[in-house]
C-alpha cells in the first residue's frame, strides 16, 4: 500500500482523532481511506447519472419538435399525476 502525507488544520486533525478515539475508525488512515472511497463512489454515480441524462437528451433532440399544444402537454401531465396518485392510494 502506498503512503501519502496530508496536512490538515488542527481542528480537523482533532476531529478525526476523536472519531478514532470513539472507535468509529481503527486509525486516521482508516478514516481517510473510507472518506476517499465514499467520494469515489459518489463521483462514479454522478458520472453514470450524467451519462444517462445525456442519453435522454440525445433521444429527446432526435425525436423532433412536438406538435402538441401546451394545453395537451399539461393535460397529459395531469393524467400522469392522477394515475400515480391512484396507484399510491
Amino acid at each position: 500500500m502506498a503512503t501519502m502525507t496530508v496536512s490538515l488544520p488542527e481542528p480537523l486533525k482533532d476531529w478525526i482523532e476523536a472519531l478514532v478515539g470513539e472507535g468509529d475508525y481503527a486509525s486516521t488512515s482508516d478514516y481517510v481511506r473510507d472518506l476517499v472511497r465514499k467520494d469515489k463512489e459518489l463521483r462514479d454515480a454522478s458520472f453514470e447519472m450524467t451519462d444517462a441524462l445525456r442519453e435522454k437528451l440525445d433521444r429527446s433532440l432526435a425525436s423532433g419538435i412536438s406538435t402538441k399544444t401546451l394545453d395537451e402537454i399539461f393535460a397529459d401531465a395531469v393524467r400522469k399525476v392522477e394515475a400515480r396518485q391512484k396507484k399510491l392510494g
